[in-house]
C-alpha cells in the first residue's frame, strides 16, 4: 500500500497548485512548492513560488480509504488515510488540539461529538483492581474479593443514579394442590354409554 494523506490548502493556494500540475512547469510563476515540518512533527511551513503558509499535521476523527482505477470499472484500495495537512492564512490561529473535529464531508460535520459513542465514567481503581486479578486468574490463581467488587459496582451504579428505581424481585407463586377432580376420572354421561354400546 501507498502512504497518503490530505492536503487542505485555502482557494487561492488550491488554484496555484492546480495551475503548477497542470501547465508546464518552466512557464509558471510558481516553480517552487515544497513541505516541511518542525522537530514536533505537527507544525510546519507549505512554500509555493515565493509565499510561506503554515500548516499543521492533524489527525482525521475516522480512517478514510483511497481508492485508483484502471479501466474505470475496477476500484483497487490503494491506502487508508488517517492524517491531514492544514495550510492555514497567514492570519488564522493555529488549531489547539491536533484531532480535526470533522471529517471530509458535510455529513461528517463534527463527526467525533455526533457519531460516536462516549467513553464510559469508568473509576480508575476498579479498573486496577480488575487487571489485577486478571493477571492473577492468568497466573493460575484465583479472584480476590470479586463478589464484593460486584456488590460495591452495584451500589455505585445506585448511588449515581438517585432517580432510579430499583426492580423489585421476584416471588415465588405459591403451590397450589390440584383439584380432587381433577385426579379422578371424568364422569360419563349417558351420551358416552350408548355411544360405546353401539
Amino acid at each position: 500500500m501507498e502512504e497518503q494523506f490530505i492536503l487542505r490548502v485555502p482557494p487561492s493556494v488550491a488554484e496555484r497548485i492546480e495551475r503548477l500540475l497542470n501547465e508546464d512547469a518552466s512557464s509558471s510563476d510558481d516553480k517552487e512548492l515544497d513541505l516541511s515540518f518542525s522537530e514536533d512533527g505537527r507544525t510546519g511551513t507549505f512554500v509555493i513560488g515565493n509565499d510561506r503558509f503554515t500548516a499543521s499535521l492533524m489527525d482525521l476523527p475516522t480512517v478514510v480509504e483511497s481508492y485508483k482505477t484502471f479501466d474505470d470499472t475496477n476500484l483497487i484500495k490503494t491506502a487508508d488515510i488517517g492524517q491531514m495537512i492544514m495550510v492555514r492564512e497567514p492570519g488564522d490561529p493555529a488549531p489547539e488540539v491536533v484531532e480535526y473535529r470533522h471529517g471530509l464531508t458535510p455529513p461528517m460535520r463534527d463527526a467525533r461529538k455526533r457519531r460516536f459513542r462516549r467513553e464510559p465514567d469508568l473509576n480508575p481503581e476498579l479498573v486496577q483492581r480488575v487487571e489485577k486479578d486478571l493477571l492473577n486468574i492468568m497466573a493460575g490463581g484465583t479472584a480476590e474479593n470479586a463478589d464484593v467488587d460486584m456488590a460495591e459496582q452495584e451500589e455505585d451504579e445506585n448511588s449515581r443514579k438517585p432517580g432510579k428505581k430499583t426492580a423489585p424481585k421476584p416471588t415465588a407463586k405459591p403451590k397450589v394442590p390440584e383439584a380432587e377432580a381433577n385426579a379422578r376420572e371424568p364422569e360419563r354421561s349417558e351420551s358416552d354409554e350408548s355411544d360405546e354400546s353401539g
